[in-house]
């Protein structure tokens, strides 16, 4: 195989030599929409830089190098002095970037959030309470190294949060009071207030904090659980049965001052606008579009995935993908920003071109699919080869006539002069023998063309869509929307001329061989969907030039001014409805007709509408179909089964346990004999970090336990040695906290390990901040710790006890009521994905056009964005899983990285065919017609899907690997293609069937090639993971 393939790649390489240049095409100016016949050049292929000049010099470098080297060896205070400026420059440029700005405003916000404790006029509107170190704490968690409309949500948050707070501790005050003053009995309201408002209240926060899973709603969770357990277990007026709202109200002054001092930070030093940033990442997105689309093009033209293959391909595709991130986020904070200054259209408007963006992305991924299965083609062995040689796009170079692969030619200028070259010779019609031949013919008749309108494309998405910044102005050329439409036109008229000359009928009527009719329509489905997915991308360009002139109007004239709807409450209006923002809306009214078009008859998608969550938001409980038949006993515990249904859900259990478990650990609190212990060793600190530790699974607990409790170390040495080198003095100890707080600023900032660097943060505040307000005499009732002499390393070691015990106590609970495991429901997540993606496959979208029908898709917008999701939860699944402790063998994180990411590829294919389904909601004469002809193959051929996806998921729920002997999805693949190129010998398909008919059938066939690739990568995983036998699976107990 090694010889015969080097022997292809040498004749390759001999045909590029020989091959003859392409004659010019028409393309299009973007700038001018002038008509000029030139010849393109996508420039060179990643990896192939041209000579450097200064060679030799190189050569010479490492004698200079040794040579200066001898010589600053003698001179020791020079080699200092040059590590000096190269510590100073790489300190310079981290200070000078984003990320060392947003450590320094950290730091700031952190020096005024202390000054809380520090400066007595300032303490003193706090009372004589502890916890004025909170501050300072609320200046961490809420960092002001966030865009503004990042700390408009905080904002936000935090006051949400100080509400629901507010009303649990008044309301179990009230409690308190009922069953103490009025009823006398005192202990029955300590059993309510412990049940109801420390379990309830403690275990919706956990609920919520799973249930959104948002950066700042976990930290505005964890403020609001500070906030209920120093009111319910520490201030004592629920103990006592007495209205107290002092505690309240300090919480409220000290939320109000932090966010105020991060607030003002933020928006004065280096303010930073997710608008601006939203605007760079849509500037820098279409560089990285275009790099991407020109490499696509380029080897589909030259047929070689090596290009794609290459460390520099591979960088340029991680960053297009990262900025489709960067993009949603920046995004959703810029809609504060915009809700803020009025101006909601606007955001609108960026909210399509973010979604314009996204289809553009997507359109992509068909052009890199039909590129994909043209290497698979390519890469098969030669039919009726008995040496296996390998299908090549170039041949001998002695048999060349026309050439292969299009070349990379410099652009000449606008005149089109240039020399004039042989035109190429054309095979006769009854020379095309092979699918390698049809392949060649399509490269040869629309090849320019390809090239002709990908320069337009990319002429455009070159020239950035914004100005320089911070201002960013739309600088959109007026011309390009006129000149797009005029490529299009060209190219969609050589599309059709080139299909026709390729399928004329002297050349399809030829006898072949069932496989090698197949490889011949498969071909041609690669070809027609790339040719296909580059006219739908030039059209998705158009709409994003159309939202681009709209927004540049918006922004310099601003016809309907400044608004501020969103204010207006009482109007309920379309963008208000359910809680929907202004861009889902305006994403709404685009898909509008699709929705209507999908709304489905199946009865599994009836099923699919009405979930809430996975796996039930996948699979609904199954239906008991006999229950009429055991009478209505039998029917009504059905029905009570599915009313309890919601008790079943993991998140209910979670947050069940979770407030279950707060109660107990609270339960010491509210008895008199050991309340003392519990206000000794700082409960309320330990309940804090017990509510910090619990999570939905053993993984993740493992993984939050082991920071949390590293973090509270570290923080309480630090506090310990401040403490002793300051001694007490407020200066140095502000110093030593500004020095902690640059610190742990990089670790949340830079690092991005932000609980890591906030647990520091918060024990060195509990420890040297609460030690100073000892010492100034600032706290009643706290002598147990030294008084006005406090002891450092008793207050040090009676934090760590208290979270050590509150970590234990969350791995308890974690692990022991109603555990999940990361690593089972990872694997019953993927097995319940790949049943429910069976399912889907099963549905008959195409018969359903075929009959007339409304045309469904496979699946409609709600369902998807629900799968995309799930996938999303099974990544983070992943990754808890790798934290989980397993004897019987290490979580192999890669074989389940590599089985989600083809899952991935898999939904992706699902999406193009939906919005292939939806494109063209009327079916036509010629298509019916086709669909007609291939029914019974296209019904074995997703049965036979389905049916793969069914034994995908029974292994991986049974660990059992697969079985040898799995039907096949190639033959019936190949006899659906056969029946395709059949169709096309009949008299009637010329008569009423055109090329655009066999759209949505050729992305049918594409979409069934990239399953059943993926399929099979899928069994190899299995296979690895499963493929030994093991003994305990088929013990028979």
């Amino acid at each position: 195989m090694t010889s015969s393939a080097n022997g292809s790649h040498t004749k390759a390489g001999l045909a590029r030599q020989s091959r003859p240049k392409l004659h010019q095409a028409t393309l299009v100016l973007p700038k001018t929409g002038r008509r000029v016949k030139r010849t393109v050049t996508f420039g060179n292929s990643p990896g192939f830089e041209p000579p450097d000049n200064n060679g030799i010099a190189h050569d010479r470098a490492p004698l200079l190098g040794l040579r200066n080297a001898q010589q600053k060896s003698r001179d020791a205070p020079r080699i200092l002095l040059s590590v000096f400026q190269w510590l100073f420059r790489h300190f310079w440029d981290f200070a000078k970037s984003r990320t060392g700005k947003g450590v320094l405003k950290c730091s700031i916000a952190y020096f005024l959030g202390s000054l809380a404790t520090f400066v007595p006029s300032i303490a003193a509107m706090l009372g004589q309470q502890d916890g004025k170190h909170m501050v300072a704490t609320i200046t961490v968690y809420f960092h002001p190294a966030r865009s503004q409309g990042s700390m408009f949500e905080a904002m936000i948050l935090a006051t949400v949060a100080f509400s629901y707070a507010a009303f649990i501790g008044f309301t179990s005050m009230g409690v308190s009071i009922f069953f103490g003053r009025v009823l006398h009995l005192i202990a029955i309201g300590h059993a309510m207030v412990l049940v109801v408002f420390c379990g309830g209240g403690l275990g919706l926060v956990g609920w919520i904090k799973q249930r959104l899973g948002h950066p700042l709603v976990n930290i505005s969770c964890s403020l609001t659980s500070l906030a209920i357990i120093t009111v319910l277990t520490k201030e004592g007026a629920v103990q006592a049965g007495k209205f107290s709202d002092d505690k309240t109200v300090q919480v409220l002054k000290m939320i109000v001052m932090g966010v105020i001092a991060t607030t003002a930070v933020s928006f004065s030093i280096f303010p930073v606008s997710a608008r601006a940033d939203l605007r760079e990442n849509l500037e820098t997105f279409t560089d990285s579009l275009s790099e991407v689309f020109t490499m696509i093009t380029r080897s589909f033209l030259t047929g070689s995935e090596e290009e794609l293959q290459r460390p520099q391909s591979q960088n340029a595709m991680d960053r297009y993908r990262s900025l489709l991130t960067a993009m949603e986020k920046n995004l959703k904070e810029a809609k504060y920003e915009h809700y803020v200054a009025g101006t909601e259209r606007e955001y609108r408007l960026e909210a399509e071109l973010v979604d314009c963006m996204q289809r553009l992305a997507q359109n992509i991924g068909g052009l890199r699919s039909a590129a994909t299965t043209q290497f698979l083609i390519l890469a098969q062995p030669r039919l009726g080869s008995p040496t296996g040689e390998h299908r090549k796009f170039a041949i001998d170079a002695a048999h060349i006539d026309h050439p292969l692969i299009l070349t990379a030619i410099d652009e000449v200028s606008e005149n089109g002069e240039s020399e004039s070259r042989p035109e190429p010779t054309v095979r006769s019609e009854n020379s095309i023998l092979t699918p390698d031949d049809a392949f060649t013919e399509f490269i040869l008749h629309l090849g320019p063309s390809i090239k002709s309108l990908a320069f337009t494309l990319r002429e455009i998405l070159d020239d950035l869509p914004f100005g320089p910044g911070p201002e960013y102005e739309v600088t959109v050329n007026a011309k390009y929307t006129s000149s797009l439409e005029d490529a299009v036109e060209l190219y969609s008229q050589s599309r059709e001329d080139a299909m026709s000359k390729i399928y004329d009928a002297d050349k399809v009527n030829k006898q072949r061989s069932v496989d090698v009719e197949a490889d011949f329509e498969e071909i041609a489905a690669s070809c027609g969907v790339f040719s296909y997915a580059l006219q739908d991308f030039a059209n998705e360009m158009k709409d994003y030039l159309n939202v681009l002139d709209d927004l540049k109007l918006e922004i310099e004239e601003r016809p309907e001014g400044r608004t501020w709807n969103w204010l207006k409450f009482w109007r309920r209006g379309r963008y208000f409805e359910s809680g929907t923002d202004f861009g889902a809306c305006c994403l709404a009214q685009e898909h509008s007709k699709n929705l209507m078009c999908v709304v489905s008859t199946n009865p599994v998608d009836q099923r699919a509408d009405t979930t809430s969550n996975v796996p039930g938001s996948l699979l609904r409980p199954p239906s008991v179909s006999g229950a009429k038949e055991h009478g209505q006993k039998a029917n009504l515990r059905y029905r009570l089964w599915k009313a309890l249904a919601i008790f079943r859900r993991d998140d209910t259990k979670f947050a069940i346990k979770v407030g279950a478990g707060a109660a107990l650990y609270a339960l010491p609190s509210f008895i008199s004999s050991t309340r003392p212990i519990y206000q000794h060793f700082r409960g309320e600190w330990g309940l804090l970090s017990y509510m910090l530790v619990c999570s939905m699974t053993i993984g993740a607990s493992n993984t939050t336990g082991y920071a949390r409790f590293l973090g509270t170390c570290l923080g309480a040495i630090c506090a310990v040695v401040a403490w002793v080198v300051s001694r007490g003095n407020p200066f140095v100890l502000a110093a030593c906290g500004w020095f902690m707080s640059f610190w742990t600023a990089y670790i949340i900032v830079a690092q991005g390990k932000g609980p890591m660097g906030r647990f520091i943060m918060l024990t060195y505040n509990l420890s040297a901040l609460y030690a100073y307000s000892l010492s100034v005499k600032d706290l009643d009732n706290d002598g147990d710790e030294g008084g006005i002499s406090p002891i450092i390393s008793e207050i040090a070691f009676h934090r760590v006890v208290a979270v050590l015990s509150g970590c234990l106590w969350g791995l308890i609970v974690t692990r022991l009521v109603w555990p999940i495991s990361a690593r089972q429901k990872l694997k019953d997540g993927l097995s319940v994905m790949w049943l429910r993606m069976g399912l889907i496959w099963k549905r008959p979208p195409l018969d359903r056009r075929l009959q007339g029908k409304t045309p469904n898709a496979y699946m409609d917008l709600a369902e998807e964005a629900r799968l995309h999701s799930f996938l999303a939860q099974l990544e983070k699944l992943k990754d808890a899983a790798a934290s989980e402790i397993n004897l019987r063998a290490a979580f192999p994180k890669a074989s389940y990285s590599r089985l989600l990411g083809t899952t991935s590829d898999m939904l992706d294919a699902l999406h193009a065919m939906n919005a292939m389904i939806l494109k063209e909601p009327r079916v036509s004469a010629g298509e019916a017609s086709i669909l007609e002809s291939t029914t019974v193959e296209r019904a074995q051929l997703r049965l036979r899907i389905s049916h793969l996806f069914q034994v995908m998921a029974s292994s991986i729920k049974l660990e059992y690997p697969l079985n040898d002997a799995l039907p096949s999805i190639e033959h019936t693949r190949d006899r659906l293609l056969a029946k395709i190129f059949g169709f096309r010998k009949e008299d009637k398909a010329a008569a009423i069937a055109s090329d655009k008919d066999f759209a949505l059938l050729y992305t049918y066939v594409l979409v069934t090639g990239q399953l059943e690739k993926s399929i099979k990568n899928i069994g190899s995983e299995l296979e690895t993971l499963f493929g030994t036998l093991d003994e305990d699976l088929l013990k028979l107990q």
